[in-house]
């Protein structure tokens, strides 16, 4: 329980930790690095009581330099009448500083934030004076530094002058956040609200993206969610998901909000069962307000938290991040626009690296296609000159826009490529596709649908049973299908590549293959019936209709990989590609089969609608017409 009267207690024990801000500012000397806390735990009072004594003692002290994670606050500072006493160094570029980084009147440290600890222990960047906001004491004498542990606890474990803003509303947080009234040099009380953070709410491509990423999720995932707003937005759209944990560097109101609705229970986390662990938190008042004196969370040194060793612990972790621009072969920067800071590396290589060591850990960067209303393509041939590679191409495993998902774990160059293109706003997409051809990360000769006619129609995808208990996935190709569909062609025997092509041609190379995944939707459609496990997608069958030249009806094909034959599998794809033809208005089908096919000639005629054929040197000429007889059975099969 909170009681001031405690901290008048302690104030009659330790009256000399109870000075005056001009006595405790007079203990700062020229050159001395000064570290700030960190984001929404940043002592206000305490910074802007700093500022006013150096403007007020103008030759106190100069070349200062001051430390900090990251602020939140106007960071006065930076202002230029004070940059004989004070120099900024920051681990992370926020809005309040970045004009500052990038005129060259404040410095930026680019480090991975599990780093910063070990940084200030081996003082190689040494700190002198520590200014931190903690909770009032207890009984014991332990204050509490809340919702800022991060890199906190190790300033304060190596400043030579610990000075705290002692806050009421600061919540008292369980986990490495303690400190003894003993180890603090000074105490300034002072309550004030805290800083808040707040995102926007989300647009509609900010939804659908988060709705991408929830899909990735698994249930009993341990999930981490990074800095920004598109992170943020994914939260939300995982209410359905069953028993999370958390396992994270920053906690927001969103995780809060998943642990009141017993989304988060961390009851299947492998490591830390039953808690929510963190290492700062930044949110509302209300979020401080469950934080505080709450066992089922704890804040950790960020050098736990973000340790990639500690982070592969978790079975099915899942890192969820952003980044500004990614370019074709899978490289992201997170921190800079070309030459210019912009945020910082903070802890998303950690986690990316962590969550792949992790039993059945994932990846996930999301980021919208465009900046600048649309003005700008986030993937770019190659990133802008001078920008920082935060994740590598090794780091990058599932990539989400509001056009759909990529996987580039384990995909050359020119899969990378040809995935990271379906996934661009469809107006950038010739552009990209162009500059790939002339970097030669894809084939020169690759055919690529332009506009509306070419877009993926995502709506179309479908998941069926089979009669024989088999569940697909059915979808329409797409660009990226090519390897997917050699391999599937390459699998098939000769008899069904005869069957299916009335040749004894074998082979089946790029430009064959082009004619199936670059697709003009508005005159064919192409259904690939695939199992997913995992990560891994094989398709094992396709079925096609095209517009016959009189644009009532179309010639249909379709194939299913050996194994698989007899089990159902092209009776559900022709079920659905009668569905769509239908749909777009057509009157039915026309194809030719093999005389000797005769499974397929029983598959024609079993959907029951109106057919007919007419033999020719051992072909049949078979017509579908859609009409009222066969109502009853299309209807049960979609």
């Amino acid at each position: 329980m909170k009681d001031i009267r405690l901290l008048e207690e302690f104030k009659k024990i330790y009256p000399e930790k109870f000075a005056s801000e001009e006595s405790i500012f007079s203990h700062i000397h020229a050159g001395d690095r000064i570290f700030i806390g960190t984001g929404c735990g940043e002592p206000q009072y305490l910074v802007a009581a700093l500022v006013n004594y150096v403007k007020s003692h103008p030759k106190a002290f100069f070349d200062a330099e001051l430390i900090h994670v990251w602020t939140l606050g106007v960071a006065p500072y930076t202002d230029e009448k004070l940059q004989e006493n004070f120099r900024l160094d920051s681990f992370f570029v926020g809005d309040s500083t970045r004009n500052s980084v990038n005129r060259g009147g404040a410095d930026y440290t680019p480090v991975f934030l599990s780093s910063v600890p070990d940084l200030f222990r081996s003082e190689l960047i040494p700190v002198d004076v520590a200014l931190i906001q903690t909770s009032l004491p207890d009984k014991h004498g332990y204050l509490s530094l809340g919702i800022s542990v991060d890199v906190v606890e190790s300033a304060v474990e190596m400043a030579d002058l610990v000075v705290a803003q002692v806050n009421m509303n600061m919540p008292r947080t369980h986990g490495d956040g303690f400190i003894n009234i003993k180890d603090i040099n000074y105490i300034l009380p002072h309550d004030e609200p805290l800083l808040e953070y707040s995102v926007k709410a989300p647009n509609d491509i900010v939804q659908r993206i988060g709705q991408y990423v929830a899909s990735i999720i698994e249930d009993s995932s341990t999930i981490q969610v990074g800095y920004g707003l598109i992170p943020d937005a994914v939260v939300p759209n995982m209410v359905e998901k069953k028993d999370l944990g958390v396992h994270t560097e920053l906690l927001s109101d969103g995780i809060v909000d998943l642990m009141k609705k017993g989304v988060v229970t961390n009851k299947k986390k492998t490591h830390n069962p039953g808690k929510t662990v963190a290492s700062f938190c930044m949110g509302s008042v209300d979020t401080y307000d469950f934080l505080d004196e709450n066992p089922a969370v704890e804040f950790k040194r960020i050098d736990y938290t973000n340790h990639p060793l500690i982070i592969s612990r978790h079975r099915l972790m899942t890192a969820i991040n952003s980044a500004m621009e990614m370019d074709l072969t899978g490289q992201a920067t997170a921190e800079s626009l070309g030459g210019t800071f912009y945020s910082g590396i903070g802890g998303q290589a950690d986690f990316m690296r962590g969550a792949v060591l992790a039993p059945g850990g994932k990846t996930i960067l999301a980021l919208p296609s465009t900046a600048l209303n649309e003005s700008v393509s986030r993937i770019v041939p190659v990133l802008q000159e001078g920008a920082g590679v935060t994740m590598n191409r090794g780091d990058v495993r599932y990539v989400v826009t509001e056009y759909g998902i990529a996987y580039l774990h384990g995909k050359n160059i020119r899969e990378r490529a040809m995935d990271l293109i379906s996934i661009a706003h469809p107006k950038f997409r010739p552009w990209l596709m162009e500059s790939a051809r002339k970097r030669a990360i894809i084939y020169k000769d690759q055919v690529f649908i332009p506009g509306e006619k070419g877009i993926y129609p995502e709506e179309l995808e479908t998941y069926r049973t089979t009669s024989k208990g088999l569940n697909l996935l059915l979808r329409p190709a797409k660009i990226t299908d090519e390897s997917l569909l050699k391999d599937f062609f390459y699998d098939l025997s000769e008899d069904s590549l005869y069957k299916r092509f009335f040749s004894a041609r074998k082979d089946m190379p790029h430009k064959r293959l082009q004619d199936f995944v670059a697709v003009d939707y508005s005159r064919k459609m192409e259904i690939l019936a695939t199992i997913v496990e995992k990560e891994k997608e094989t398709i094992i069958g396709l079925g096609q209709y095209e517009l016959n030249s009189d644009m009532h009806s179309a010639e249909v094909a379709l194939v299913v990989k050996d194994q698989f034959q007899g089990r159902g599998v092209g009776k559900e794809i022709l079920y659905y590609l009668i569905y769509l033809a239908r749909r777009q208005g057509l009157l039915g089908f026309t194809g030719e089969v093999l005389v000797a096919n005769r499974s397929m000639v029983r598959l024609f005629e079993k959907m029951g609608f109106d057919t007919d054929k007419r033999s020719e040197e051992g072909v049949y000429e078979m017509r579908m017409w859609f009409g009222q007889r066969g109502e009853k059975s299309i209807r049960s099969g979609i």
